[in-house]
């Protein structure tokens, strides 16, 4: 084994070691002790209570009717701004993407300005019919699953368009030239080839919808679901309990991993072996169509576009000047100077920046690491192919696991004086943030520069090396300016989403440390409704900015 190897090895051993391996094993051997001895009594116990099983049964399943809602709303979306043209069709596709833009707190707080019962719809509709009271109430069942599918249709529109634009639009051509009909070729055709699509939109929805958080906590009612009972446990300081949910949770949600990457391995799709070309779009025809399918686009555009225009509207909104009124009854850009020249409110901003920055750029640079060791270049592989799929396992759990299940286990595992940082306690340090959100994004950035650099043609490396260039030379002259647009592409993704990170924030946060987010929760419940509003515009003009210029390299990449 060379060198580099060997300090390649070192490294990708250390991080997982200490930001994977370790915390999770620790929160699973707390989880199974008890007074000294180990035993099941704990999970006994916890699964003994009714509330814990219910948390349960309702967080697997809002998952999967979300994964349903979504594929309902998503799949038919893909479909119409895929295959067909029609006026407009170009920023009504782009506007199906916004919600992408929205972090969770931030989307969670728009939809209560807009879409609650004391909300500027439900005011107007009050007043417009003369009602005594809201005619809906934004709680419970109807107002996660609407606020789930708002937010989590975009993985399989994306997901779904991109599986569209790979397809070969010939075998659709040849079915229907043998007779078959619209339902058989979308079920034998083309079904199979977008399966893997659809299979990673399903498993991103459902440990997303999994890992949800604020939407529950604000307007879930008494729907209890798995985080929030892990946030109340740790609220109460009931660490065994807190624990114990925890390595449930992370179970649940491995299982569903498990799940949907086994039905992709044991089935053969037709995508793996599509060399044709993409079908074109079809222009409308009829004039009638053509009318519908533009009003059906302006519709959706404008249901997508509202919660974000609430935002605006109310960030501009004077303090105390929004209670019974269906709009503000003043404005003001104090909420916006307020951000920017009070220290303590300017300070957020810095605070997640610079978090976000260290946690993506600390990916980044290790995501070179493990990669080199992943990816077969030149003269062949570092490490064999049992190794590598450990690897790839160990990098990919932190994605797989909910945040809350991240943060409690970081701070579980350093919370006090151990035998892997000695007397140094992570917990209540200004790194604690840094530290969860470097574990909790690096396998996307892990993801991109794995893919660019499977990209690369190994001759160029092979071709370097004969004429004298030695393996940093490589890498640098050859290797990192073509992989560059992906990798950044990758970091700027971690940085945006590490940007209104909420669920491991509000669990290990401190002082030192108070991101955005937690700005945010803290103004709504000073009911300072235009500062919160003002800091989600902000952050989203932020985020917006970023995913451009991550689409900008991506296209650079391809």
């Amino acid at each position: 084994m060379s060198k580099r190897a060997a300090v390649l090895i070192v490294i990708t051993l250390l991080v997982l070691i200490y930001g994977v391996i370790y915390p999770n094993l620790f929160v699973v051997a707390t989880s199974l002790q008890r007074d000294g001895a180990w035993t099941f009594a704990n999970y006994r116990e916890v699964l003994a209570q009714s509330v814990v099983l219910e948390a349960i049964v309702n967080s697997i399943g809002l998952s999967v009717f979300t994964v349903l809602l979504c594929a309902v709303v998503g799949v038919p979306l893909a479909f119409l701004f895929e295959r067909f043209e029609f006026p407009g069709r170009r920023v009504f596709a782009a506007l199906a993407a916004l919600p992408l833009v929205l972090p969770p707190l931030v989307g969670t707080v728009a939809f209560i300005f807009l879409y609650g019962e004391s909300g500027i719809l439900a005011h107007s509709m009050q007043t417009l019919f003369g009602l005594e009271t809201p005619p809906w109430s934004l709680q419970g069942w109807p107002a996660l699953l609407f606020f789930h599918t708002y937010t989590m249709y975009p993985f399989f529109y994306v997901l779904t368009g991109a599986g569209l634009r790979r397809i070969d639009a010939s075998l659709a051509e040849a079915a229907r030239g043998l007779g078959a009909s619209r339902m058989i070729v979308v079920r034998r055709v083309l079904l199979p080839q977008l399966t893997p699509s659809l299979i990673a939109a399903a498993l991103l929805t459902f440990m997303t919808s999994m890992a949800s958080f604020s939407a529950p906590q604000l307007f879930g009612g008494n729907v209890r679901v798995l985080t929030l009972e892990i946030f109340t446990a740790r609220q109460r300081s009931d660490v065994v309990m807190a624990v114990t949910e925890t390595v449930i949770l992370a179970v649940i949600s491995l299982a569903a991993l498990i799940f949907f990457q086994r039905y992709e391995g044991t089935r053969k799709f037709a995508a793996a072996a599509m060399k044709g070309a993409p079908r074109r779009r079809a222009a409308i025809a009829s004039g009638k169509t053509r009318v519908i399918a533009t009003i059906v686009a302006i519709v959706f555009a404008i249901l997508l576009v509202l919660p974000v225009a609430t935002l605006v509207l109310v960030s501009f909104a004077r303090e105390g000047s929004w209670t019974t009124q269906t709009l503000p009854s003043a404005y003001t850009v104090a909420n916006y100077v307020r951000l920017f020249s009070e220290p303590l409110a300017a300070e957020v901003f810095v605070n997640s920046l610079s978090m976000s920055a260290i946690a993506a750029v600390a990916s980044l640079l290790w995501s070179f690491c493990i990669v080199t060791l992943l990816v077969k270049r030149g003269r062949g592989r570092l490490i064999d192919k049992t190794w590598r799929r450990l690897l790839s396992l160990l990098v990919l759990i932190p994605w797989a696991l909910p945040g809350t299940v991240v943060a409690v286990s970081v701070a579980e595992a350093y919370g006090r004086p151990g035998s892997l940082l000695g007397s140094f306690v992570l917990v209540g340090t200004f790194w604690i943030l840094p530290v969860v959100y470097f574990l909790r994004f690096m396998p996307l950035v892990v993801r991109a520069v794995q893919a660019s650099m499977e990209q690369l043609d190994p001759a160029l490396d092979e071709a370097a090396g004969s004429l004298g260039a030695h393996a940093w030379q490589r890498f640098t002259r050859v290797t990192l300016p073509l992989v560059w647009p992906g990798a950044v592409a990758g970091t700027l993704l971690a940085f945006v989403i590490a940007l209104g990170e909420y669920v491991a924030s509000v669990l290990v946060f401190v002082p030192a440390n108070r991101p955005i987010s937690i700005a945010i929760a803290s103004e709504l419940r000073d009911f300072n409704l235009g500062a919160a509003a003002a800091y989600g515009v902000v952050l989203i003009v932020i985020i917006s900015i970023s995913m451009v210029a991550a689409g900008k390299l991506e296209r650079m990449r391809g």
